[in-house]
């Protein structure tokens, strides 16, 4: 009885452990299965994102750059065309991000005379932009084209950049006299450079006063500078001032020419070299 007893309970421990642990097996397996269709999903993502990745730096990198500019701005002034600052900069309908060269474009069109500064910028992959900003003329002089009177404008920098036509319209500008055949695309002296510099600061703060003055005559002296005879818009009396030309002298100089318009007595000059007014009497005729 016990070696029956002891049998049976062995044999059904054997069967009963057998039911118990089977369902453990089959979701263990299921579970397997899963990971492994998780994993071969992960794969082919990776793989894809990979190819996806791989053909964006190509097309970024190996065909957009030579794609031609689909955007050229350009950004310019009256008396250059956008066909012309194209042309000057090199850019045709076959540039594109990759063969334009930014230095070598803004180089050319920095050497057009009537252009002060240029910015050229690409943005990837295919646009383009173009700034210019002009020379802006602060003063004249007076030449002579084809036996014709001109004036040569002359900017801040002291660059004479261009030529206007007979007659033409040069508004508050004044005349700078005393220059020897001025030629075009030619500088001034160095020593002359803040005299422009100056005119260019007072036209743009006090305007009105730059334009009370019709012209300003350079004469050189003897061992070296040059001083400054102004030639009143409303007033035939001249004056005289070292080479620098300021609001203040200007207003100064307003100031002594109407207490003298009002005198019998007007002098030629005022001499206003030494800070103070300085004049002399033009003698009068007996005869």
């Amino acid at each position: 009885m016990v070696t029956d007893f002891s049998y049976t309970s062995a044999t059904g421990e054997g069967r009963n452990a057998s039911y118990r642990h089977a369902p453990v097996s089959e979701k263990n397996t299921a579970e397997a299965k899963s990971s492994i269709k998780i994993k071969k999903g992960l794969r082919r993502l990776l793989i894809i994102a990979g190819v996806i990745f791989a053909a964006e730096l190509i097309w970024l990198f190996g065909i957009s750059p030579f794609i031609t500019f689909s955007t050229v701005e350009v950004h310019g002034f009256e008396g250059l065309s956008r066909a012309e600052i194209l042309k000057l900069a090199g850019i045709d309908e076959n540039s594109s991000y990759r063969s334009t060269n930014i230095k070598d474009a803004t180089e050319k069109l920095s050497g057009n005379i009537l252009v002060e500064s240029v910015k050229v910028i690409k943005r990837f992959p295919d646009k383009l932009s173009i700034f210019l900003i002009p020379r802006k003329a602060v003063a004249a002089v007076i030449t002579t084209i084809d036996s014709k009177q001109a004036p040569l404008y002359i900017d801040r920098h002291g660059i004479f950049f261009k030529i206007g036509e007979t007659g033409m319209d040069t508004g508050v500008l004044p005349v700078i006299s005393g220059f020897e055949n001025p030629q075009l695309n030619m500088r001034l002296p160095a020593g002359l450079v803040p005299l422009v510099e100056n005119i260019s600061d007072i036209a743009e703060a006090t305007p009105e006063l730059l334009a009370a003055i019709s012209e300003i005559r350079i004469e050189h002296k003897t061992l070296e500078g040059y001083d400054l005879v102004l030639y009143p818009v409303h007033s035939t009396i001249k004056v005289r001032v070292e080479n620098n030309l300021t609001d203040e002298v200007l207003r100064f100089m307003l100031l002594m020419l109407n207490v003298f318009e009002t005198d019998s007595g007007k002098p030629e000059e005022i001499d206003f070299r030494s800070g103070m007014g300085s004049y002399r009497i033009k003698e009068q005729s007996l005869w």
